[in-house]
């Protein structure tokens, strides 16, 4: 989803963190689960190239309304900082409709973008994939929910394990 969004932006990752890893030699490195795409990005390649650094899952940090803790918080003002935690609320509600059963992933995208978009918002997706390769889920999948939108000019991701 990122890379439509951003073109060329996981191949810049790659280039910089392959540098790093081959400079450093780390054991070990943390990604953070709050950029899910990058995670997995970065669980391929260390896997593609055989590096010898395990990465470390490191769970989303979370404000008491539910708004991913982020550098980008800070380019909003306080009204749309109370709004931004209506990102993960907005996944929330989503995870919630496919634990119920739904399986309409599609038209669940669709719904949950018209929703934000009624807020103010600008997504640039919402997209139900599967948590191991963010492929397009199949049944019995372990799932995330995944979510890119502006607020205010501020572009916020935040994603969900089901």
């Amino acid at each position: 989803m990122e890379g439509q969004v951003r073109p060329g932006f996981f191949t810049g990752v790659c280039t910089v963190v392959l540098k790093l890893f081959t400079a450093v030699q780390p054991a070990a490195a943390v990604f953070g689960k709050k950029d899910y795409q990058q995670l997995r990005v970065m669980q391929s390649m260390v896997r593609q190239l055989m590096l010898p650094t395990k990465l470390v899952p490191g769970e989303t940090v979370r404000a008491s309304s539910g708004l991913a803790l982020s550098s980008r918080n800070g380019y909003l003002c306080e009204a749309d900082r109370a709004e931004a935690a209506q990102l993960y609320a907005a996944l929330k509600r989503t995870a919630a409709a496919v634990k119920s059963g739904r399986t309409d992933f599609g038209v669940l995208e669709r719904e949950t973008m018209d929703a934000l978009t009624a807020r103010g918002w600008c997504p640039d997706y919402i997209a139900i994939r599967r948590q191991s390769d963010l492929a397009e889920p199949t049944m019995g999948d372990r799932l995330v929910v995944l979510g890119a939108a502006r607020l205010a000019g501020t572009r916020l991701i935040d994603n969900l394990e089901i």
